[in-house]
C-alpha cells in the first residue's frame, strides 16, 4: 500500500491519503467524501460533508461482530464480504449512478480498514479513482481532540458580554457579516444556552461538535481577533472543550447593556418555538419551583396561561436569569474592557455598528 501526505500521489491503484491537519489541501481534491460506516456511526460524527454509503448497516454491523465472536473470524469475514458486495452495487446503482468516468472519491471507515478497503476495491475496479483515509474515522477524531483540547486558540479572543435576552448571538452573526472573525458556539451546538434553548432538531454530539468547532478554530486568522459569545462551560449538553474554555475564561470582555424591558420584548418575539408549545413552556418552569417562591411560579404559570410572553420573559430575566448572571459576570470583572449601552434592540444593524467600533477600540 502507497501512503502520500498533504496531496502527494502514487500511480498505485490502492491509494491512502493520511491527513496532517484537518483542513489539509489534498480534501479538496476529490468530488466527494464517502463515510462507509453504519448509520448510528456516521450520525455520532463524520468528516464535513462527507456522505454516508454504509457498507453494512447498523444491524448487519451487529451481526458480523457477533459471529465474529462466537463463531469465527473467517464465518464473519465470508458473511460481511456478502453484505458488502450486496450493498455497495446498490449504492453504485443508487446514489453513485450518476457520477462519471472523471469522478474522485474519498473513502473512510473506522480505522481504514476491511471496510473502507472493500469498497474502494470494488470502486477502483470500475474504473473510478478512489483513494483512503489512512487510519480512517480515528485519523480524523485524533486531529480534531487536538486541536480543540491541546493546542491554543490561534487568534487572539475577545468575549461578548451581556444578560440573557441582550441579542449576542444576532449581533455576533452581524459582525461576521461585516468581516470580524467570529465564533457562534450557540450555532455550532445548535441550542441557545438557556433552559429554553433547545431547539427541535436536537443538539449534534459531543464528537460531531468539537469536530465542527475544530474546523472553525483551524481556519482562524491568527492576525485578527476573534469574538466569541460569553457562554457557561455547557451549552445545553455539550460542553465546551478546554482550549477554547480557558481562552474565554482569560480574554477582554465587551458587555453589553440593555434594559431588561427591552430584552424581554426581544426574548419574546424571537422565541417562537416556544410561544407555540405552552406546555413545553410550563414544564420547564414548573421545574424552577424549587428554585423561586411559590407565588412568584404561579405568576408565570399565569403568564404561560394566558400567552403574556413578553410578561413572562420579563419575570424570567429579572428574578431568575439575571442574579444568576450577575453572580457569573463578577468572576470575570477585571477583563471588562468596555460596555456598549443598548436602549432597544429593534435596530440590530445598528447596534452592531456600536459594538463593532468598541472592538476596534478595543483591538
Amino acid at each position: 500500500m502507497t501512503r502520500f501526505r498533504s496531496g502527494r500521489r502514487s500511480t498505485s491503484t490502492d491509494l491512502a491519503l493520511t491527513l496532517t491537519r484537518l483542513l489539509d489541501p489534498a480534501l479538496a481534491g476529490f468530488d466527494d467524501i464517502v463515510d462507509v460506516r453504519s448509520p448510528l456511526e456516521y450520525a455520532e460524527d463524520h468528516l464535513p460533508g462527507a456522505i454516508n454509503l454504509p457498507v453494512l448497516d447498523d444491524g448487519e454491523r451487529a451481526r458480523v461482530g457477533t459471529i465474529y465472536k462466537q463463531v469465527s473470524p473467517f464465518d464473519a469475514r465470508k458473511l460481511g464480504g456478502a453484505m458488502v458486495a450486496a450493498n455497495a452495487a446498490r449504492h453504485i446503482a443508487g446514489p453513485l449512478a450518476d457520477r462519471d468516468g472523471s469522478w474522485r472519491g474519498l473513502v473512510y471507515c473506522w480505522r481504514g480498514g476491511q471496510r473502507s478497503g472493500s469498497f474502494a476495491t470494488i470502486l477502483s475496479q470500475i474504473g473510478w479513482r478512489v483513494d483512503r483515509i489512512e487510519g480512517g474515522y480515528k485519523a480524523w477524531r485524533a486531529l480534531v481532540v487536538d486541536r480543540v483540547q491541546n493546542r491554543p486558540v490561534p487568534a487572539p479572543v475577545i468575549v461578548l458580554d451581556g444578560n440573557t435576552g441582550s441579542a449576542k448571538t444576532a449581533i455576533l452573526a452581524r459582525l461576521a457579516k461585516r468581516g470580524w472573525q467570529v465564533i457562534d458556539l450557540e450555532g455550532l451546538a445548535n441550542h441557545r444556552g438557556s433552559l429554553f434553548g433547545g431547539q427541535p432538531q436536537g443538539q449534534p454530539s459531543q464528537k460531531l461538535f468539537e469536530g465542527r468547532l475544530a474546523v472553525v478554530l483551524e481556519g482562524l486568522d491568527p492576525s485578527r481577533p476573534v469574538v466569541v459569545e460569553a457562554e457557561s462551560s455547557r451549552i445545553g449538553d455539550i460542553v465546551v472543550p478546554k482550549s477554547l474554555w480557558q481562552a474565554i475564561c482569560a480574554a477582554p470582555r465587551l458587555r453589553l447593556d440593555v434594559p431588561v424591558a427591552a430584552r424581554a420584548g426581544y426574548t419574546a418575539a424571537t422565541y417562537g418555538d416556544m410561544v407555540d408549545d405552552p406546555a413545553r413552556v410550563e414544564t420547564i418552569v414548573s421545574a424552577l419551583s424549587l428554585l423561586h417562591p411559590a407565588e412568584r411560579i404561579e405568576g408565570w404559570r399565569a403568564a404561560v396561561a394566558t400567552q403574556d410572553w413578553r410578561g413572562l420573559a420579563e419575570g424570567l430575566l429579572r428574578d431568575h436569569y439575571d442574579p444568576r448572571y450577575l453572580r457569573h459576570r463578577m468572576r470575570y470583572a477585571e477583563r471588562e474592557r468596555a460596555v456598549v449601552v443598548l436602549d432597544a434592540l429593534h435596530d440590530l444593524d445598528a447596534a452592531a455598528a456600536q459594538v463593532e467600533a468598541a472592538l476596534a477600540r478595543l483591538n
